[in-house]
């Protein structure tokens, strides 16, 4: 689940979640189709992610959305279809 506190640029979300993504999980160069557990992610790092997400982009995220295991390009568009 995800509460939306305002529309924002799709632009901007999908750059955002992108540095969040690889800042925390330490994504290598190309490795976009990468999951989440396949990056080695872990409940902390689940939390980083979405207060990161909170405190950047005012988004709260549910933290299953991570334990689905879904790679960037599945987490970024859920992220910002729950944005705008």
């Amino acid at each position: 689940m995800v509460q939306n506190t305002g529309a924002a640029d799709p632009s901007v979300v999908e750059q955002r979640v992108e540095e969040v993504w690889r800042d925390v999980l330490g994504m290598p160069e190309g490795g976009q189709h990468l999951t989440f557990f396949e990056l080695h992610g872990q409940s902390i790092s689940a939390v980083r992610i979405v207060g990161r997400l909170e405190d950047e982009l005012g988004v709260t995220v549910d933290f299953g959305l991570l334990f689905e295991d879904p790679d960037l390009a599945t987490f970024t568009k859920a992220v910002v279809a729950l944005t705008t």
